[in-house]
């Protein structure tokens, strides 16, 4: 899922200053799941915005609304009127849903109240790791399921560095050691030999470098 975290309240309180009539707009799925957009995050910074302005002597109204995802214009729709009704949009999603909402409603100022982090999992309730680069290349298959690029410090591709200690990264002693995981991965499974195999150095023409990614499923299109 997409990890990400609210902004400094004084920065979001800067943002929206200007505006008279703001909507907090939550997203209810990947945000939701990492405690960062959701129903009850909307409802607790709507909270802390009103106290922060009335503080100031300053006069705001401010609405709430989670919609499902801010990221298929079918639910953004739902918001239609909601904004229609205000000056600006706080979106409490990730960044594709922040520039979504921006480009369904072009006539108002759509902010983003989160900052998004990584593509990661919830290794249990309030810790999220990353685990994906998006990188257009995955190689999981061939390192038992665990991704190198995302989760070794120095990216290596063919094996580890000799640096780690009882299976920590020397980078950052608190994070496991990528490739540790990897062996041991593929102990489990019987596949260990495969690991003398080198892996060619990665083509990045499949990442972010060469500008904006599209997926185009000629199956799908109507």
């Amino acid at each position: 899922m997409i990890v990400a975290e609210q902004k400094p309240l004084a920065e979001i309180i800067e943002m929206v200053s200007p505006y008279g009539k703001l909507l907090i707009l939550g997203c209810g799925t990947c945000v939701k799941t990492c405690f960062a957009g959701g129903e009850e995050e909307v409802a607790i910074l709507a909270s802390l915005l009103r106290l922060a302005f009335k503080k100031k002597g300053i006069d705001i109204e401010i609405s709430e609304l989670t919609i499902e995802r801010q990221c298929e214009n079918e639910f953004i729709q739902e918001a239609s009127l909601a904004v229609s009704r205000n000056d600006a949009v706080l979106s409490l999603a990730c960044g594709a849903g922040v520039q979504d909402v921006a480009r369904r409603f072009t006539g108002k100022p759509v902010l983003p109240g989160l900052n998004t982090t990584f593509v990661g999992v919830m290794e249990s309730r309030g810790l999220f790791t990353e685990e994906c680069l998006c990188c257009g290349d995955c190689r999981l298959g061939l390192t038992g399921g665990v991704c190198v690029l995302a989760r070794c410090a120095k990216k290596l591709s063919n094996g580890p560095c000799g640096g780690s200690r009882n299976g920590k990264c020397e980078v950052n002693p608190d994070s496991d050691c990528a490739w540790q995981l990897v062996i041991d991965r593929m102990k489990n499974l019987g596949t260990l030999d495969k690991l003398r195999e080198y892996t060619p150095p990665r083509d990045w023409r499949s990442s972010n470098s060469g500008g904006p990614r599209k997926i185009l499923r000629e199956d799908m299109v109507i």
